[in-house]
């Protein structure tokens, strides 16, 4: 099932090299699909990215 992200959380990802981008976006989509969450906003990218402890 594609997750819905928003323009925002979209902006975010950008921030991460291009290389990685795919896993991470993965990771992320995961991480919401767990906890019931369909779409991808700045709160939930920031809490996935906490839980993998990247920066």
């Amino acid at each position: 099932m594609p997750m819905n992200w928003t323009p925002a959380a979209e902006q975010c990802l950008k921030e991460i090299p291009f290389f990685v981008r795919p896993a991470a976006r993965k990771k992320i989509e995961k991480f919401a699909s767990d906890r019931g969450i369909t779409e991808i906003d700045e709160e939930v990218y920031k809490q996935a990215k906490a839980q993998f402890g990247s920066q």
